[in-house]
Order: structure tokens, then C-alpha cells, then sequence
């Protein structure tokens, strides 16, 4: 990116304090530690921390200007811009940068999947397009402008992963990436303490379509029973994909393959043949989300199957790691009851041998969360997963669930330490072990643990 610090005022409403205006930016950074050559930082003060504190030390490694709400940074070395917000500030060039930008915005939403949905899509389009992606989950008020950014004149299309927790922050991150069209995945209990029942998760969810013009497309998970019922009933098209026969893109004779999965998806009285590297009916449904969108952007499915091939799982996310002597699921990133399920289900789809779950709790749910945690816990036993090592006080409901629904073996831990300690005991040649919990919880040190201990030299 090329702007100067005059256009950066511009788009602000900032006052320069000190340095020139005609400096030019090259990069935004808000981790000073990310801050070179020609970066404008952006200090947002955080809960522990206020990086205006390290402004002086951005200008001694090359910034070419800095944003303040203070006015008492010191400006000696480089150019100063003070704004009433910087949060504010960042969202405002972000919005900027992207009515400049050609590329068509896709943005992605949902209780859960919006990360595994985004890389498909992402791979997907790739076998016709020059595609930017989220990184990760910058899908926040922070990351997601962060992402915008990232956009460049090459680029066709940016697929964006948009997340939300809270009344109207859909809101602000649709002012920002303006999507063209949108996929939701899925309407869950994920946030629901917060938003208060489905209903007004999947209201909130919708304000992904609040800038689409005459051409905008929502694609909907014709399997989730919340979103189908907004086929056909909104100002503007919408597809529905999934499994079912009724969605416009669905997906049968599902056959797992190894560490891979074909099926047949049926469109518009058409079928084509799909391959992709990843297990469990979800992965499927990605897929056929992304064979719709694809479809809508006019690529031919040879060129959408080329693409589904490169894709890969972001990490922590169903990574499936052949350690030495055993199978690892890290899927450590984050949990919530719907993803704790379909995880339990690739689980058993991939298992040879000895089944073991390491779960922890689901966190953000409210006064619906012991029995959440028990359904999962249940539904472990109903999968027929060998064994349960359930970390936290919330799960020891899932410990419950899975105990008095027949599993085998279960054990409740009260951290991540006690849990890793005695799985080391249960694991032997042939099984496989799952860990999820959210984000809170750190699960992903266990897993780390495991890679450390267990790694092929």
C-alpha cells in the first residue's frame, strides 16, 4: 500500500501534531513489534497495556508516522497524528482502502466453521482467481481492518472472515469490507450468553448483507433448520447448500478416502465428481459451499476442483498429525457445542484403533452450559469414543454425560497438566487422540506437548 500522511488525516478528521504531512505509509502495524520501514502505527490501548507508551520506540525503527489520542507521546523523531479514536481511525482508512479496492468481497460468518468455510472458499477460488484471505481469524474489530488492508490491485477476490460476539459489531465490520456476497455457516449457541437466544444470533449474523447492491448473493447452509428458512424470503438471491436434497447445491454418495473425502454435488440439473483433502460431512458441506460460490463467479468445476485440492486446515482447526505411532486431531483452537460434536464425529471416521478425547470446557454459554456440556458428553458415548479426559469445572458435566451413556473409560481433570499426563499413559500404537476446548482453556499446549514428545525425526 502507498498513502501519505495527508490523506491519513483526511480520512481521520486528525490534527498533525508535529513532522510532514507528505511522509508516505507503506504498511499500518498496532504490535510496535511489527512496526519497519514506512509503517503508520496504530496504538490501541488494551486492557493491560497502552502502546501509545511505545510510539517513541516505533519512530527509532523506521515509522514513518504514528496515530495518538494523547498528546503527550513525544513526537521529536517522526511524524505525529492525533485522533479521538484510534480503534476508530484504523476502521476509517480500512473503509477507505476498501472502496478503492476492485476485488470482489466475500465475507464469511456463522456460530462455527467460519475459519475451515473461509480456507475452502479460499482454496476454491484460487483455480480461477488471484484470491487474498483472512490470515487466521483476524475477524474483528481489530484483525479485520488489519485484513483489508492486505488487499492489493492484483487481487480478484478477498475472502473475509467477518466473527461476532456483540450487538452491532456486525454492523461496524460490514461499514468496513462491504461485502459483495456472503456465506453463513451455521446458526449456533456460540455467544448466546451475550446475545441472548439463536434467534438474535442469526438477526445480528445477518447484517453481513447491509451493503449489497443488486447483484449481491447470500449462500446459506440449507442444512442448518434457523437458516433455511430465509431462502427465498429476503430483498435479495440467496442459495442454499449443504447435504439435503432440498438445497440448491447439495452433496451425496459421500466415500471417505484416507485422509480424503469424494462426493457428488448435484446443481442446477447438473452434477460434478469432488475431491478434497479433508474428512467429516462439515468438510463436505464447506466444499459445497464453495462449488456455489464458485459457480456464481463463473468458474468452471474442473477449475473449482483444482483449487478444492491445494486446501489446507488452518492450524489448530481438525489438524490431523500422524505422530509416531498414533493419529493427533488438534483442534485446540476454540469450542463450542455444535463444533465439539462434528469434531467427536471425525474422531470416529478416522479411527482405526483406540478412540480418546481430550475436551475441555466450552466457554460463553450462559446458564445453558451444563447441559450443553452434558449433549457432548452423551453424544461422545452415542459416537462410541473409547475414552473421555475432560478438563475444567464445566466439563465435568461433559464427564457426566459421556459416563452415564455408556463410555468406557472417563477421567475429570482440573488442567490442561493432569490431563497430558495421564493420556501419555493410554496412548499406544494405532489410536487416535482428539483435543478441543476453547480458547480459554489453552488446550493447544497439550497438543504442543504431544508434537514435542511424539514428533518423527
Amino acid at each position: 500500500m502507498k498513502i501519505t500522511v495527508n490523506e491519513i488525516i483526511e480520512i481521520t478528521g486528525g490534527t498533525l501534531l508535529c513532522g510532514s504531512a507528505e511522509a508516505l505509509i507503506t504498511n499500518i502495524q498496532y504490535d510496535s513489534r511489527a512496526v519497519g520501514e514506512g509503517s503508520l502505527f496504530v496504538p490501541i490501548k488494551g486492557e493491560k497495556v497502552d502502546p501509545h507508551d511505545f510510539i517513541a520506540d516505533c519512530f527509532a525503527k523506521g515509522a514513518a508516522a504514528a496515530l495518538t489520542e494523547r498528546t503527550d507521546c513525544g513526537c521529536t523523531d517522526g511524524t505525529l497524528i492525533q485522533v479521538k479514536s484510534t480503534l476508530a481511525a484504523l476502521q476509517q482508512i480500512a473503509a477507505f482502502y476498501r472502496s478503492r479496492s476492485g476485488a470482489k468481497v466475500i465475507g464469511v460468518t456463522g456460530s462455527v466453521g467460519k475459519t475451515s468455510t473461509k480456507e475452502m472458499l479460499a482454496a476454491a477460488l484460487s483455480g480461477g482467481f488471484d484470491v487474498m484471505k483472512t490470515q487466521g481469524n483476524r475477524n474483528s474489530q481489530i484483525g479485520l481492518p488489519i485484513t483489508m488492508l492486505d488487499i492489493e490491485p492484483h487481487h480478484e477476490v478477498a475472502v473475509i472472515e467477518m466473527g461476532m460476539s456483540e450487538f452491532g459489531e456486525m454492523d461496524k465490520l460490514c461499514d468496513i469490507a462491504r461485502p459483495d456476497m456472503a456465506v453463513m455457516t451455521n446458526i449456533g449457541k456460540a455467544h448466546i450468553e451475550n446475545l441472548g437466544t439463536q434467534q438474535n444470533i442469526m438477526s445480528e449474523k445477518l447484517r453481513i448483507t447491509k451493503h449489497f447492491g443488486s447483484s449481491g448473493i447470500l449462500f446459506l447452509n440449507g442444512d442448518d433448520p434457523l437458516l433455511r428458512t430465509l431462502h427465498g424470503s429476503l430483498p435479495f438471491h440467496t442459495v442454499t447448500y449443504g447435504l439435503s436434497k432440498e438445497c440448491d447445491f447439495f452433496a451425496d454418495s459421500i466415500v471417505p478416502d484416507g485422509f480424503h473425502t469424494t462426493f457428488t454435488c448435484h446443481y442446477q440439473g447438473k452434477t460434478a465428481q469432488i475431491t478434497i483433502p479433508a474428512l467429516g460431512q462439515h468438510s463436505v458441506a464447506n466444499a459445497a459451499a464453495a462449488f456455489a460460490v464458485g459457480t456464481a463467479l463463473g468458474l468452471a468445476p474442473s477449475a473449482i476442483q483444482s483449487g478444492l485440492l491445494t486446501y489446507k486446515n488452518a492450524p489448530m482447526r481438525q489438524q490431523i498429525c500422524e505422530l509416531d505411532g498414533f493419529i493427533l486431531i488438534d483442534d485446540s483452537y476454540n469450542a463450542s457445542p455444535e463444533a465439539t460434536k462434528i469434531s467427536l464425529d471425525v474422531l470416529k471416521s478416522v479411527a482405526g484403533g483406540k478412540t480418546i478425547a481430550v475436551l475441555a470446557d466450552m466457554l460463553e454459554l450462559g446458564e445453558e452450559a451444563p447441559d450443553e456440556h452434558y449433549a457432548v458428553g452423551r453424544h461422545l458415548a452415542e459416537q462410541g469414543i473409547d475414552v473421555l479426559l475432560a478438563v475444567g469445572t464445566l466439563s465435568e458435566n461433559t464427564a457426566k454425560g459421556a459416563s452415564d451413556n455408556g463410555c468406557a473409560l472417563v477421567k475429570h481433570f482440573n488442567d490442561n497438566a493432569g490431563a497430558y499426563e495421564y493420556l501419555r499413559q493410554l496412548i499406544e500404537p494405532g489410536c487416535t487422540v482428539l483435543v478441543k476446548g476453547s480458547r480459554g482453556m489453552h488446550t493447544d499446549e497439550i497438543c504442543k506437548k504431544l508434537r514435542d514428545a511424539y514428533s518423527v525425526s
